[in-house]
């Protein structure tokens, strides 16, 4: 994580999904490279990456729900800290949809959930793992 980078291993009803993150290009939308491929376990593939020497640094949950629009997909993320509405698409088509919603640049948030659990928590508490208090095993 140092370069910026992360891999994330995400479990998705059944359906596992390796991502790739590359480094985060600054600017007003968060823009980074991400390279995904699907496979058939979560569990088999946290256990490949162990056997490689990976080792979690943080795991969090979140509910999500999806609508598209020409050029952009539109999330509603619940999680354990809030929820948020996530545009991902080209950058004409994200301003769009994020103008149509009512947000404006200055409403724009290019944090990562790790950071914005982070920046949630009291002064002096130790992050551990963002989940919802009745735990369930999405990664």
């Amino acid at each position: 994580m140092s370069r910026g980078c992360a891999l994330r291993v995400r479990d998705d009803g059944g359906r596992a999904v390796l991502t790739y993150k590359g480094p985060v290009v600054p600017g007003v939308l968060k823009v980074r490279e991400e390279i995904e491929t699907g496979a058939g376990s979560a569990d088999h593939l946290l256990a490949i990456l162990a056997a490689l020497g990976f080792a979690p640094v943080f795991r969090y949950e979140k509910r999500r729900e999806e609508f598209t629009i020409p050029g952009a997909i539109i999330a509603i993320d619940e999680t354990p800290i809030g929820t948020f509405v996530e545009i991902e698409g080209d950058a004409d088509a994200i301003h769009t949809a994020a103008a149509r919603l009512g947000f404006t640049v200055t409403d724009f948030v290019t944090a990562s959930y790790r950071q914005l659990y982070v920046a949630s928590l009291p002064a002096g508490a130790t992050a551990g793992d963002m989940v919802f208090p009745t735990s369930d095993t999405t990664r």
